[in-house]
């Protein structure tokens, strides 16, 4: 994949990060964080899908991306770390394959037509809603995991921590 198109690709990814922050009312010191967290997401997303990785698991990783930095952020911004994940993760959400699975279930259900042509909506409209399932599942465990693993530990008291040990 081209870098340019890449780079685009994740600038506006941030940019549909911010319209979602705003369209939740977070606070204004947090927008470029997020517009950062989605960027560096989708940059994510988009460069392991150029290099043939599922979906899926691109979509994994970009989201764990998000989950890591939001922990992060949300010590430094003084903010819950849902208000960094979440407006930078919808981006990611796989619309394109809910609405094809959506339209293959219409047309199962409204016409009647030969085997061959059914099977093959039947097996299209399956393969589309299960990457969308996946990739789902992917988005909300990419964001929970980090928030679950260092719910005990905070960064400010791994932080203290190193700092006492310093001494």
């Amino acid at each position: 994949m081209e870098i340019i198109a890449l780079l685009e690709k994740g600038f506006w990814s941030g940019f549909a990060a911010i319209g979602f922050a705003i369209l939740f009312n977070v606070p204004q010191r947090t927008l470029l964080m997020i517009w950062v967290m989605g960027a560096l997401g989708g940059l994510a997303k988009f460069f392991l899908l150029g290099l043939e990785v599922n979906i899926a698991l691109a979509s994994l990783a970009g989201a764990s991306l998000i989950g890591v930095l939001s922990v992060y952020a949300a010590h430094n911004k003084q903010a819950p770390p849902l208000v960094f994940s979440t407006p930078s993760v919808i981006p990611m959400v796989p619309g394109a394959f809910a609405y094809r699975m959506m339209l293959g279930c219409m047309e199962l259900a409204g016409t009647s037509t030969d085997s061959a042509t059914y099977l093959k909506t039947l097996a299209e409209t399956t393969n589309n809603g299960l990457k969308a399932f996946f990739i789902l599942i992917a988005l909300s465990a990419g964001v929970a995991i980090p928030m679950l693993v260092t719910r005990k530990d905070t960064f400010k008291r791994i932080k203290s921590s190193i700092e006492q040990e310093e001494q």
